[in-house]
C-alpha cells in the first residue's frame, strides 16, 4: 500500500543581501547571500510493488515507483557567492569566484529532495586582450588575446531516478583559449578547448564521462 497526496505548487519566500562595486578603480567585487523558505517543497518518494516469497523472509520486487511529492515540512536553502575581478592594466585581468549552496531538510522526512547542487565550487582565471610583445628582439606579435580558467566542483550526492542516484566525485577542469584579431579584414580568429587536459569525468550520476571539447571560430564584424 502506497499513497501520496496530490502534488501542490511550491511556494518560496527569498531574502537576498548583496554588494557590487569597485575598489581603488581596478578591483571589481560582486557578492550576494540568500536564504529561501519553501512550503510544499517538491521532491519525490520511492515506492515498490513487492510479493512475499512463501516460507522465507525474502520478497520479490516487481516494480519500483518514483513519484513527485511535496514535503510535509518547511525546507530551507541558503548560500552565498563572492566574485572578484582584478584589472592589472588595460590588457591583463584576473578573476575568481566562489559559491556555497546548502539545503536544510529534516533527516526524518522521507522526501528525496533531488537538490543536486554541490556544497562548494570555485573558478580562477586570467584573461589577456589586445596584447603586443616581441620575442628574442625579432618576432613581433600584435592584437593577440588569451584566457585560461580553472573550475573546481566538490563531490555531491546526485538524486535522479532510482537507478540514477549516487555520489558524483569531486571534479575539476581547465579551459583555455587564444585569439588573434586582424583589423585589416575586421576579423578575429579563436582556437581553444574546454577541459583542455582531457580529464574524464562525469557530472551526472549514471551519465557518460566527458572529455576535451576543442573548437575554432572566426568572427567577422561587417559594420
Amino acid at each position: 500500500y502506497f499513497n501520496i497526496k496530490k502534488i501542490a505548487p511550491e511556494r518560496v519566500q527569498t531574502a537576498e543581501l548583496g554588494y557590487r562595486g569597485t575598489i581603488r578603480k581596478n578591483i571589481f567585487v560582486d557578492m550576494v547571500g540568500y536564504v529561501s523558505r519553501y512550503r510544499n517543497f517538491i521532491g519525490y518518494k520511492i515506492g515498490a510493488d513487492v510479493t512475499p516469497i512463501p516460507g522465507t523472509t525474502f520478497i520479490q520486487v516487481n516494480n519500483i515507483y518514483r513519484i513527485a511529492a511535496n514535503s510535509d515540512e518547511i525546507v530551507y536553502t541558503y548560500g552565498y557567492s563572492v566574485g572578484v575581478n582584478y584589472y592589472l592594466n588595460n590588457h591583463i585581468s584576473f578573476a575568481a569566484n566562489y559559491s556555497y549552496n546548502k539545503l536544510d531538510k529534516k533527516s526524518d522526512d522521507p522526501l528525496i529532495p533531488a537538490f543536486n547542487t554541490p556544497l562548494n565550487k570555485y573558478n580562477i582565471g586570467i584573461t589577456g586582450r589586445d596584447l603586443e610583445f616581441t620575442l628574442f628582439n625579432k618576432f613581433h606579435f600584435k592584437n593577440y588575446g588569451f584566457s585560461v580558467n580553472y573550475r573546481w566542483v566538490e563531490g555531491f550526492q546526485y538524486e535522479g531516478s532510482p537507478q540514477f542516484t549516487g555520489y558524483v566525485p569531486q571534479y575539476d577542469f581547465t579551459d583555455a583559449q587564444i585569439s588573434k584579431r586582424i583589423p585589416k579584414i575586421k576579423a578575429t580568429f579563436k582556437a581553444g578547448a574546454s577541459n583542455l587536459l582531457n580529464e574524464q569525468r562525469f557530472t551526472v550520476y549514471g551519465g557518460p564521462t566527458t572529455g576535451r571539447l576543442a573548437y575554432f571560430s572566426v568572427l567577422v564584424e561587417l559594420n
